[in-house]
């Protein structure tokens, strides 16, 4: 879905902002949308790297039916590319190097998400690496699960342009968006773009519940909370903000945690404009 031929056998992807001109036999920035001799592929489809049945504030989702538990489903590859990344396994792992996951069909997943539907599960979560690479999977997988009266839920990093984020949202319930920083150089840093992410917010809490995460990284975004604040509140001052603690991981394993001080000063700071902010993460 959402490609175009382009010149000697080229596609051109039309998912998220990248745009990715794909050559013979190469893959997009995720990793997982393909060039099979001049069609767009999903290579992705039906490759699941982690299931689990997790407590739904582990998303995290705090004001979405608490207390129940989620489907967590996850996959491969990334659309961005963030040294902090606390999934880098997965997420950098492309479609050719996959071999370890699971592949599976959207009926196994609508399965397996009744069967534990006796143990408090309320849905599925696409989440563990950035679902919405695997757009047919998460569609087809969106469906079936809408259809048995349970609940869809996206964990994401809201990098997806405006026509497909606006035809799946029937089907999604809950979102949990990445905010991760508030200026055009953070977003450069992660390969993306601050406007589509704010677009990606503002269009989907009219559709669904929508929770926004910031992951606190010392000398990196901690001064752009209160604008993150700020400009949530002029959407909706009830947005849930979640404000997480940074732990070394991949590019950045030789940084030190975020201290807790900042995470609760960062706290304080958007509770001056926002109803709902949580600190999650502190370890």
């Amino acid at each position: 879905m959402y490609w175009q031929t382009a010149e000697n056998g080229n596609v051109r992807c039309g998912l998220c902002p990248h745009r990715c001109h794909i050559g013979q036999s190469a893959a997009g920035i995720c990793g997982v949308r393909t060039n099979n001799y001049g069609t767009l592929v999903a290579a992705g489809y039906g490759q699941v790297s982690s299931v689990a049945l997790d407590p739904i504030e582990k998303k995290p989702l705090y004001l979405f039916h608490p207390g129940k538990h989620i489907l967590s489903v996850g996959g491969f590859g990334c659309n961005l590319n963030c040294g902090f990344c606390q999934n880098y396994e997965i997420a950098r792992q492309k479609t050719e190097l996959s071999d370890t996951g699971r592949r599976t069909e959207p009926e196994d997943i609508a399965e397996l998400a009744v069967q534990t539907m006796p143990r408090g599960n309320i849905g599925v979560a696409y989440t563990y690496n950035e679902p919405l690479i695997a757009y047919e999977f998460l569609s087809d997988c969106a469906a079936l699960v809408k259809d048995m009266g349970l609940f869809n839920v996206l964990v994401t990093n809201g990098f997806i342009e405006k026509e497909p984020l606006e035809a799946l949202l029937p089907l999604i319930d809950a979102m949990n968006i990445d905010l991760k920083g508030f200026t055009g150089d953070f977003y450069k840093k992660v390969g993306g773009r601050l406007e589509t992410v704010m677009e990606t917010i503002e269009i989907s809490v009219k559709s669904c519940h929508v929770e926004v995460t910031t992951l606190v990284i010392p000398g990196e975004n901690e001064s752009d909370i209160e604008d993150i604040a700020k400009w949530l509140a002029s959407v909706d001052p009830d947005i849930p903000l979640h404000l997480s603690r940074f732990f070394p991981r991949y590019k950045y394993s030789g940084k030190e945690p975020t201290p807790r001080e900042t995470i609760l000063k960062s706290q304080d700071i958007a509770k001056k404009h926002l109803n709902n902010v949580f600190t999650g993460n502190m370890g």
